[in-house]
């Protein structure tokens, strides 16, 4: 099999260090020396293992793909950079046909899948990469679309914690919240307890120290209007390495996908699940 051909932006980031380090370790692809990055990265070069990846600025990001399509490299992209550079980036790829993975949250996600269904290539964007994690969601989506009102009367509380640097609400979480909706429970995204404290983190949600600085915790708690029943759910990931396997899955689902001809098309993690 001929190795797929991947740029992974958002180096430094932690999340594209570990998903680039997975790509190294991986046969089926090849790791292609360039990141896109932000404007606030005053480095020009990062070491992934023993690799050196140029960090490519802003304003030299159209001219560096423009190079590497001229080399005559066909090549997907993944993207875990800021949510403030979202919908940017994906404006980016769809007008220089770069198929890409996206797990970075935040952004219109509306408007992101507006843009790719409106382009020439094909995405898989989720809020979550984890296929364990997604598999959860689409069990909770399960009950939402067939048992409506099940939670009717109940509360509800969402909390979720990450490490320190992630900036915005997990994906997870607010995915979350339309399913309990749907379950009979009012609940808005506002509502949704962030944690961002390490030490809170480590004191009061027992978080081992070795996972502060990666780590995503969430727990969802309903109680019954009479509080006699309570029902919870959790899940905890220490480290990211799951989100990485799920973004290499996710490549290669795209790959094959792009083989079939697909274009204007965005898919999620339950496509790539499902594997149709």
């Amino acid at each position: 099999m001929k190795r797929l051909n991947v740029m992974v932006n958002g180096l430094p980031g932690d999340m594209a260090q570990i998903v680039a380090g997975h790509i190294l370790a991986d046969d089926r692809f090849e790791l292609l020396p360039f990141s896109l990055t932000g404007p606030e990265i005053q480095d020009r070069e990062f070491t992934v293992q023993n690799s050196t990846v140029k960090l490519v600025q802003p304003d030299q990001k159209e001219q560096t793909v423009i190079e590497i399509k001229k080399s005559g490299e066909n090549l997907l992209s993944v993207d875990f950079t800021h949510p403030s550079a979202v919908n940017s980036n994906v404006a980016f790829y769809c007008n220089f046909n770069l198929p890409f993975v996206m797990g970075t949250t935040g952004g219109d996600r509306r408007q992101l899948e507006e843009t790719v269904v409106s382009s020439s290539i094909a995405a898989v964007i989720a809020p979550n990469m984890a296929k364990q994690i997604v598999g959860f969601q689409a069990m909770m989506d399960f009950a939402a679309s067939n048992f409506p009102d099940l939670f009717n009367g109940y509360s509800l509380k969402i909390e979720e914690s990450h490490q320190k640097g992630k900036a915005d609400t997990s994906g997870t979480a607010k995915a979350m919240v339309s399913y309990f909706n749907k379950l009979g429970i009012p609940f808005s995204e506002k509502d949704i307890i962030k944690e961002r404290d390490p030490n809170i983190q480590a004191s009061q949600w027992g978080i081992p120290e070795a996972y502060l600085k990666g780590h995503g915790w969430h727990r969802y708690s309903l109680l019954s209007q009479d509080q006699t029943v309570r029902f919870t759910f959790s899940h905890n990931v220490n480290g990211r390495d799951v989100y990485a396997k799920g973004t290499l899955d996710a490549l290669l689902f795209l790959s094959k996908k792009l083989r079939e001809g697909a274009t204007g098309k965005m898919y999620t993690m339950i496509d790539v699940l499902k594997g149709t």
